[in-house]
């Protein structure tokens, strides 16, 4: 999978959670975990530092669902910085 791939499908994932129940959200969210990893050292340090950005904040969102608590502005910081991503390896 490509950079560009694993981008546009957690910006798919997080589209999908959303709009989903919590722990239906909980669950797509923590399926996406393993793709965060990097393709060997081949990007950049921006990419690197974009994927990381958005898998920090995609992982705020799967704790404040586990805790049961608001998730509208996490969602808005993880859209954020996964459409960053996308921007970077287009």
């Amino acid at each position: 999978m490509t950079e560009l791939e694993k981008a546009e499908h957690f910006l798919s994932v997080l589209t999908s959670a959303q709009a989903a129940a919590p722990q239906t959200a909980l669950q797509l969210l923590n399926g996406v975990i393993g793709l965060a990893k990097s393709a060997g050292g081949t990007e950049s340090i921006e990419v690197d530092e974009a994927r990381a950005s958005a898998l920090l904040a995609i992982c705020e969102v799967g704790k404040a669902l586990h805790r049961g608590q608001p998730t509208e502005a996490l969602f808005a910081k993880a859209f954020t910085a996964t459409e960053g991503w996308v921007s970077l390896v287009r």
